[in-house]
């Protein structure tokens, strides 16, 4: 997908719920993996590729008035939208910073912890970035990162061979604009090779139903996605609206279920040396 915006999805006001309800539903896991690297009270931490904010709010309440959460993202209208909701959440521990992930330095040092989710797999230069987020840590500071492991493996438990033109899509154009869906194994390297020691590696994948709330996740997702590819010339309209209804129809099936694309966390904490 080329990026014609400041995402790849844009930045409207869709694309913003879209977000807000992709962290509600990873929202426990991102908390538990927080729980796990030891983010807590009067830490420093670091939020890369922030977007609207929905994780950093999360992380502004753990580091408390005592701490404090950098938010960093190139989109100034989401780091806008954080402004805006941490005014409306009183908290003061905030501080947004428009970075172009791909070129900039990130704007702290000595940090405590830093959270990456679905950024290094959008980037140009993925590889850089795990040394600049190295360089922006303490040593013993902690890096959590959720990036996809296996995309490919996002399909139905019904055989669908137009959804799965629509994944192959999806990933054919990620691929055009420089992103590498499939980044959570090479990532591992690159972090050792930036001074990170892999502390644990974690993978994600759900089998799920229509009435789960996972669900929503790659449902949202495929809404707006389709729409994006669409627009871009990547799927034509008739074809779109075949794959729309193939989709509608999969999740009304009897026994209908999704298999989820793979997600691998990571827990990496930065050498002493």
């Amino acid at each position: 997908m080329t990026i014609t915006d400041d995402y790849v999805l844009g930045t409207h006001d869709q694309e913003l719920a879209r977000l807000g309800l992709q962290h509600r539903v990873w929202r426990s896991r991102a908390l538990e993996a927080w729980s796990r690297a030891g983010f807590t009270a009067g830490q420093t931490l670091l939020d890369v590729g922030c977007g609207p904010g929905y994780a950093a709010l999360d992380l502004a309440e753990i580091a408390g008035a005592g701490g404090r959460v950098v938010a960093v993202d190139r989109s100034p209208r989401f780091l806008d939208a954080l402004r805006s909701a941490a005014v409306r959440n009183s908290l003061t521990n905030i501080t947004a910073r428009q970075v172009d992930l791909d070129a900039d330095a990130l704007p702290v040092s000595g940090a405590d912890g830093a959270w990456v989710r679905w950024v290094f797999a959008f980037l140009n230069r993925p590889r850089e970035l795990a040394a600049r987020i190295a360089a922006a840590l303490r040593p013993g500071g902690t890096l959590v990162v959720h990036e996809y492991l296996n995309y490919r493996q996002w399909k139905f438990a019904r055989k669908s061979p137009l959804f799965e033109e629509f994944v192959d899509v999806v990933m054919r154009s990620w691929r055009a604009s420089g992103g590498e869906p499939e980044i959570a194994l090479p990532l591992t390297g690159w972090l050792e090779e930036s001074g990170f020691r892999i502390v644990s590696l974690r993978p994600y994948t759900d089998v799920i139903t229509p009435t789960d709330f996972m669900w929503q996740w790659p449902s949202t997702f495929f809404d707006v996605g389709l729409r994006r590819l669409i627009d871009l010339g990547d799927v034509f309209e008739e074809r779109g609206e075949m794959m729309r209804a193939e989709f509608a129809a999969q999740a009304a099936a009897p026994n209908a279920r999704m298999v989820t694309p793979a997600v691998l966390e990571i827990i990496a904490k930065r050498d002493f040396h």
